[in-house]
């Protein structure tokens, strides 16, 4: 699965930690996520997509 969550959040200029206080998880989850070791539950999906001010259809196009 090919996710552009961290071109995203480099884009905004933002950081992981940033991101991952944002939506409520620890940078570990986030990177993992990024290096797909992990899927993120729909309700963290959005959260990420919220943060990031895209939509999930973005960070994961192609792939749903």
């Amino acid at each position: 699965m090919m996710n552009h969550v961290r071109e995203y959040w480099e884009y905004k200029g933002v950081s992981l930690r940033w991101l991952a206080r944002k939506v409520g998880c620890c940078a570990s989850t986030i990177s993992a996520i990024e290096r797909e070791k992990c899927v993120p539950g729909v309700y963290l999906a959005l959260r990420i997509a919220k943060a990031l001010g895209t939509t999930v259809e973005s960070l994961w196009e192609g792939e749903l």
